[in-house]
Parts: C-alpha cells; sequence; structure tokens
C-alpha cells in the first residue's frame, strides 16, 4: 500500500507553518527596535537551521551504519529512515542561507572572528586571539569547509537513494554489497566532518573557547533527536495502517536506540562540565560562567529533561513499545535538544540579551511544520517496505 498525505497530515503542517509564521511576525514586530534585533534574527537562523538539518544528517548516519554494518533488523524501517534523510537539501538550503547571510553581514555579530576589524592589528577591535586562529577561521575556508560537507553528504545521499530504488526493481546482492561499502566510506568522512562542522557552525560563536569533546557532544544530541523522530515517524505510519512488517520488536529497537543515545550525550555533557569545572583553567570556565549565570533555569532544566525522562520513563523493556509512552517521551526529549542547540547559540551570540519569546517560538513551529511536510513527501515517493531488500526476511521474523 502506496503511503499518501492525509488531510489531516496536511492541515496539520499547514496549520504549524501558518502559526509559525504568525508567531514569526508577531516577533519581529515587537523586536524591531531592539539593539540586538539583526544578532537575535540570524542566531534563531542557526538555531532552527543547524537544528533541522542535523536531525537528516543523523538519519543518513544511521543508514550508513546500517549498510556498513549489515543489520537485518532495520530493512522493515528503512523509507523511514530515507524519508528522514531526504530532508537534508532542505535543511542545506536553509541552512546555508542563514549562513550566507551572516556571511554578508560580518558576522552579524555571532561569528566576530567574520568582522575584519577584529584581524586588523591597526583597528582598535583588534584581537590576538582570533588573529591567531585566522588561518582555519576565515570566511573563505569557512565555506570552503561548508561546502565541502554539504557536497559530500548530498552525493552519499542521492547515491543511497538510487541503490535503493534500484535494488526494488532489480534485487540480488551486488547493490547490497555496494551499500555496504559506500557506508563504510560515509562514515570515515562523517567521523571527520561532524566534528569539524561543529567546531565551525556552533563552537566559534565562542571563539576565545574550545573543547576536544565538543564535536561528539554535538554529534550525540543529534542522533538522539534523530531516534526520536524515526519512532515518531513510525509510530506515525503503523498508526494509519502503514508498515504492516514492522512488529513491536522494531519499534523495541528503535527505543532502546533512543534510550541508549540519551545516555551517551549525557555522558558528553557530564564529561565536558566535569574536566573543565576540575580543571577550573580561566580560558575554559567562562563557556560554563555565561551559561550558568545567564541560563542557568534553563540549562540544567535542559540537562534534566534528556537524561532523567529517558532514564526514568523508558528503562522497562514495555515502556519501549508503548506508542504513547514513546510519543510523549520523545516529544519532551525533541524540545530538550532544541534548547540545548538553542543555549549552544544565544549564549555566545547574545547573552545576557536573549530570552524566548515570539520570534523563537515561531520560527521553530515554521521549521517544524516544512520539515513533517518534507518528510511525508519523501516518503510518497517509494513503497514503504523495501521489496527486494536481501535482510528483509529476517527483518519480517524479527522477535526480540
Amino acid at each position: 500500500m502506496e503511503f499518501q498525505i492525509t488531510k489531516n497530515a496536511k492541515n496539520l503542517t499547514y496549520g504549524l507553518i501558518g502559526a509559525g509564521l504568525v508567531l514569526t511576525g508577531i516577533g519581529l514586530a515587537t523586536s524591531m527596535g531592539d539593539d540586538h534585533f539583526s544578532t537575535r534574527l540570524m542566531a534563531n537562523g542557526i538555531i532552527n537551521g543547524f537544528f533541522f538539518f542535523s536531525l537528516g544528517l543523523g538519519a543518513l548516519f544511521f543508514l550508513a551504519l546500517q549498510y556498513a554494518t549489515e543489520t537485518g533488523w532495520y530493512a522493515s524501517v528503512k523509507r523511514v529512515i530515507e524519508a528522514v534523510a531526504g530532508f537534508l537539501p532542505y535543511g542545506m538550503a536553509i541552512f546555508g542561507l542563514v549562513l550566507l547571510t551572516i556571511t554578508f553581514m560580518h558576522g552579524a555579530h555571532i561569528y566576530i572572528w567574520m568582522d575584519p576589524e577584529m584581524t586588523d592589528p591597526a583597528s582598535h577591535h583588534y584581537d590576538e586571539i582570533i588573529d591567531g586562529k585566522s588561518a582555519y577561521l576565515n570566511p573563505v575556508f569557512f565555506w570552503i569547509r561548508t561546502l565541502v560537507y554539504f557536497a559530500v553528504y548530498y552525493i552519499f545521499l542521492t547515491g543511497f537513494k538510487k541503490r535503493s530504488l534500484e535494488e526494488d526493481r532489480i534485487g540480488g546482492t551486488e547493490l547490497h554489497f555496494k551499500n555496504y561499502r559506500k557506508g563504510a566510506t560515509f562514515l570515515v568522512f562523517f567521523a571527520v566532518f561532524s566534528s569539524t562542522s561543529s567546531w565551525d557552525w556552533l563552537m566559534s560563536i565562542d571563539v576565545h573557547w574550545f573543547s576536544t569533546l565538543f564535536g561528539w557532544y554535538t554529534f550525540a544530541g543529534m542522533w538522539c533527536s534523530t531516534m526520536v523522530v524515526l519512532v515518531l515517524t513510525t509510530l506515525y505510519l503503523k498508526n494509519l495502517g502503514h508498515l504492516e512488517k514492522v512488529n513491536d520488536s522494531h519499534i523495541h529497537d528503535l527505543g532502546k536506540w533512543t534510550f541508549a543515545t540519551s545516555f551517551l550525550w549525557s555522558y558528553l555533557f557530564f564529561s565536558q562540565f566535569m574536566l573543565i569545572w576540575y580543571a577550573n583553567i580561566g580560558e575554559e570556565v567562562t563557556y560554563y560562567q555565561m551559561r550558568i549565570e545567564n541560563f542557568k533555569v534553563l540549562y540544567f532544566s535542559m540537562f534534566l529533561i534528556n537524561f532523567a525522562f529517558p532514564m526514568l520513563i523508558l528503562m522497562s523493556r514495555d515502556a519501549k513499545r508503548h506508542a504513547g509512552v514513546l510519543t510523549f517521551v520523545g516529544l519532551v526529549i525533541l524540545c530538550g535538544h532544541w534548547l540545548d542547540v538553542y543555549i549552544m547559540v544565544s549564549a555566545g551570540s547574545l547573552g545576557a540579551n536573549a530570552h524566548i519569546g515570539a520570534l523563537e517560538i515561531g520560527m521553530a513551529i515554521l521549521m517544524a511544520g516544512v520539515f513533517i511536510y518534507a518528510i511525508l513527501n519523501n516518503l510518497t515517493k517509494a513503497p514503504l517496505t523495501p521489496v527486494n531488500h536481501p535482510f528483509l526476511d529476517e527483518s519480517v521474523h524479527h522477535e526480540i
């Protein structure tokens, strides 16, 4: 049975986009005279552009991981993963446009290293630390890296999608083994790019600070958020009567991935925080001082949400198989990780002037509507169950 976007689903996405536009408009109207308006607007562009782009990227990573490990159970939900990964071109376009706008604004007080005065010794804004990093942090090299990231992700995504549809048509194992090799190759690129891109797009906002764990920390948040989206999309399709071959064990596996990646993120959050707190080195602790002084309740609430909710609620086997529990916890975790990205960006760019208002909520809802519509549209472009996947029979009989 081919998937068609239902009237209710269309109304939901149109409603989210409409509500997002209204709230964004209200936020723009009420913030227009603010001294920090342009910085706040661009910061929100980065927050939402990166967050939803990362969901597509996380799905591409997870798809490549299944290929490289020759996993059997996932075959029944493969098209869900591909549909979420299919948001990547939209995410790259939106996020790329935000980054391009900021570049033309000489950093918009977000990437202050883009301001040429920061590296000009004759300027009274000259910053020796930024000048010392200018061989890496400069607009030209930044865009070279960004375009390379986008190109590599797009090439692998289109290759995986093309071979997946071709496999439906001709079957056999030749395409499977090609995906196996391509999946392993992608993981090599991703191992490097997942860290360096987080340095470029997020860590460089706090240009005087750096952490060797930051890339892993950002990756863990992306992976956990992606698993939530995969769970929610699978449950939605099951509720509509699709994905007949997906059973409680598949849902359980997706729930376990959500549970495990939540702990991975929590471990990295604690590791980064504990090491910097214990060493108490001035140039390192400034990152947390800014966030604890200005976002104390929000910051630690975000950690408790992303750690405690999955730990306390998803611990049992039954919880990982219960649609209502998974939906509730998943939505809470998604909000928690959006807050994580919000604090990463806003604390470094706006500091004490940052706050969540109509602009922040509106842009997040708007992007969520676009994201959901793109996924639903992607789901209509191929049979929801792969026809000739070599591990499909194993997946159909998957029981744990």
